[in-house]
């Protein structure tokens, strides 16, 4: 009922010790509030907020132009739905180094668990993508720097997203995310791997715990969570899978209604009302008035 009694520094807490034990942690991507609790009401073992679909959602490009503000307010609604632990999307960090240590302390008070910071220049663009460009190591070994001197909560997950792949290559990958573990990064987020190989490769670079990300349409081949696995890899994500969901789904009804006039024969595709009053916990409202919940709901 309304938001979860899980508070931010426990749901650190549990989600660092998860993290050390070694398995490998599903985060599906949560593109509103409600779809996070349904992460959860699946038995995932967290939520992943994508900066592209942040930006998709207000019906812009990924490429940085989506605000500090703009990002922690959404991720707080969607954080504070669930019990889960939440990895957002900060980009570059929303500017020079003192921007991505206010962006630190302003996810922490947002509720989140942890988040990333890339070493693309601005304006930014999505790692999978080509044209891609990267700022010097210098630079962005401050950023990361900068977040962990900033942080305030240990337990807050600060990540290292590294696109210098497609720039440069493997083993410029593997030697930037060795110098962004040596600058405080608790984890690597190696973006746009193109085979299990090179998942290893980092793997056997660091000793900190790897991400892999497996969205649709881009530069790696989308895994199974059993080969990811096999590699040592510690957190998954798909980040804009159910947003591409919904969307095609949504795509196709409009087109039905504009064909036939109705949606009688998509009913069986929708959520049905009983479940998403059930997912909501509607009736856990009745507590404080009884006025709310005095329905019974057909199927």
């Amino acid at each position: 009922m309304l938001y979860s009694t899980v508070t931010a520094a426990d749901k650190r807490r549990a989600f660092r010790e998860r993290l050390a034990t070694g398995e490998l942690l599903r985060f599906p991507g949560a593109f509103n509030p409600l779809s996070a609790r349904l992460i959860e009401r699946k038995g995932f073992e967290g939520v992943y907020i994508s900066g592209a679909v942040l930006s998709a959602d207000l019906g812009l490009p990924d490429i940085g132009l989506t605000t500090l503000t703009e990002v922690a307010g959404r991720g707080q609604q969607i954080a504070r739905m669930t019990d889960l632990p939440a990895i957002i999307d900060a980009d570059t960090g929303f500017g020079e180094p003192m921007n991505v240590a206010r962006t630190i302390q302003t996810l922490e008070d947002a509720g989140l668990s942890g988040t990333h910071i890339e070493d693309q220049i601005n304006p930014k663009r999505c790692g999978h993508l080509d044209g891609k460009a990267v700022v010097d190591e210098d630079t962005a070994i401050k950023r990361i720097r900068a977040a962990a001197d900033a942080r305030r909560d240990p337990n807050f997950l600060i990540m290292a997203r590294t696109d210098i792949r497609a720039v440069e290559g493997l083993d410029a990958a593997i030697d930037r995310a060795k110098a962004l573990v040596d600058a405080g990064a608790d984890a690597i987020f190696p973006e746009a791997m193109r085979s299990l190989d090179e998942f290893a490769a980092v793997r056997a670079a660091v000793d900190v715990p790897i991400l892999a990300n497996m969205t649709e349409f881009g530069k790696s081949e989308l895994f199974s969570v059993d080969q990811l696995r096999d590699v040592g890899v510690n957190i998954v994500i798909w980040p804009v899978s159910l947003l591409r969901i919904a969307m095609g789904a949504a795509s196709g009804a409009l087109d039905t209604l504009i064909e036939e006039g109705h949606l009688t024969r998509r009913l069986g595709e929708m959520q049905h009302r009983a479940d998403l009053y059930d997912l909501i916990d509607y009736e856990s409202y009745n507590h404080f008035d009884t006025n709310v919940f005095n329905f019974h709901i057909e199927r």
